[in-house]
């Protein structure tokens, strides 16, 4: 999910309503096809939401609790047709969908959610298959052990091909199905390998939305944000220290999440494997003809620390752009960084100059191909998009002390040789914009 902007013009700058107007009437045809699906929007202005006292009542006489603000992904039919079938597997699952959001009373986390309801319903043996904080994939959790395989069998239907367009209820029913017959391990380990087998295949800079169109998850919703970011995505460029300006539109919740739920699992096996590469290069390089290898074997140990702490796309975006960083340091030759406005474009192959527009100042960026002729056409190439204080926005318009990705474009506003990823998040500099961020955030709830 994408986008430069140099053919956007901000409200402000006199739009062009013809062309607004149509990218809006595809976004909300993109939206109507996602609600076609059963997945509920997260309501941010619905109140603080259910406590555990009213889920564990509720459940006294139903196995299934399904928040109001989901009653049109879940009907009052179907809740009775999965208090069926759970009936008849004679175990002891619940199922419990409801929106989780910060400052409520779990967190804001299906891990908070599941703890809180195990120590509310008292029950030592209990199978809670929950929605996650993206509402698109489920959770799985059982007590006192997984006899059940309930966490695999929750995470194997948000990967299966046939549910890729089914609603929230037949999800839940597969996973319920998955836990009876005991196949979870088994059915999400075979779908893994497939994901990784086409992930694998995929070329490297091929773009995600013309990806997802040959068989990719969320090909709508993909195209829906990319063109909201069209419309009112990254107009202002923010670099070291400059406060982000923010964009005209703002992302609705669902769009956002279906993308990321999507794509997160995939991209960090690509990540671990890109590691894992890296430092096999590294052992197998001869330190006598290999001048770059000590920052080789930085990148390595930094791409591993960012791997191990990553807490969402633009992290594990960042462990890509630092194992490309290493291999660079082992090549006879200098490389360009990966693409400037999505790591996961794959490696630029130029460098050019970018205005965004509402500036005066132009940024030295490095570029996929896709992305140069997108530039070069005068229309927006996508970008990678990052939640921030409500909004969705350009990864670059995060302010630069609480991202190291903005405050360095992913090693394409790097000020020298020795100025690296690496060097960096060595200093603690990742570490620090991260707890900056969290620190903004708790002081905003």
């Amino acid at each position: 999910m994408s986008s430069d902007h140099p053919t956007v013009r901000h409200p402000s700058a006199g739009p062009d309503r013809r062309l607004l107007g149509g990218l809006f009437a595809a976004l909300l045809m993109a939206c109507v096809a996602l609600l076609g699906t059963g997945a509920p929007a997260r309501a941010d202005s619905a109140g603080p939401g259910p406590t555990a006292t009213t889920i564990a009542e509720a459940l006294a006489t139903s196995p299934v609790y399904v928040d109001p603000s989901f009653a049109a992904a879940v009907t009052a039919s179907q809740q009775r047709e999965l208090a069926d079938q759970i009936a008849a597997t004679g175990l002891p699952i619940k199922v419990v969908l409801v929106p989780l959001k910060k400052g409520d009373a779990f967190g804001g986390s299906a891990k908070g959610l599941a703890a809180v309801l195990q120590e509310r319903l008292g029950q030592p043996q209990l199978i809670l298959l929950t929605n996650d904080e993206y509402v698109s994939w489920l959770k799985g959790t059982e007590w006192p052990n997984d006899t059940h395989q309930t966490r695999d069998s929750a995470m194997a239907v948000g990967m299966l091909k046939e549910l890729k367009d089914a609603g929230l209820a037949a999800r839940v029913g597969r996973a319920i199905e998955l836990i009876k017959t005991g196949q979870g391990t088994a059915v999400y380990k075979a779908e893994a390998a497939r994901v990784d087998r086409e992930y694998s295949a995929r070329p490297k800079a091929k773009d995600q939305a013309a990806d997802s169109s040959s068989g990719g998850q969320g090909t709508l919703l993909a195209v829906a944000a990319a063109l909201v970011l069209a419309v009112g995505g990254a107009a202002f460029l923010v670099l070291r220290r400059r406060s982000p300006r923010h964009t005209a539109f703002t992302f609705p919740d669902a769009v956002f999440a279906a993308d990321q739920a999507a794509d997160e699992a995939g991209l960090r096996r690509q990540a671990a494997a890109e590691v894992l590469a890296l430092g096999e290069a590294v052992d197998g390089a001869d330190g006598a003809t290999t001048p770059g290898l000590g920052r080789a074997l930085d990148a390595y140990d930094a791409a591993g620390r960012v791997l191990d702490a990553a807490r969402g796309i633009p992290d594990l975006a960042g462990v890509l752009a630092l194992a490309a960083e290493g291999r660079s340091a082992l090549a006879a030759e200098p490389r360009l960084p990966l693409c400037f406005f999505d790591p996961r474009h794959g490696a630029a192959v130029r460098r050019t100059t970018w205005r965004p527009l509402g500036r005066r100042e132009r940024v030295d960026v490095a570029v996929c191909e896709d992305c140069a002729q997108a530039l070069r056409a005068r229309r927006a190439p996508q970008v990678l998009a990052v939640r921030d204080q409500g909004r969705t926005i350009p990864y670059f318009e995060m302010p630069a002390d609480r991202s190291l990705w903005a405050a360095t474009g992913y090693g394409s506003l790097l000020s020298g040789p020795d100025d690296t990823l690496a060097a960096r998040v060595g200093t603690g500099e990742f570490s620090r914009a991260r707890q900056q961020s969290e620190d903004r955030g708790a002081a905003k709830d």
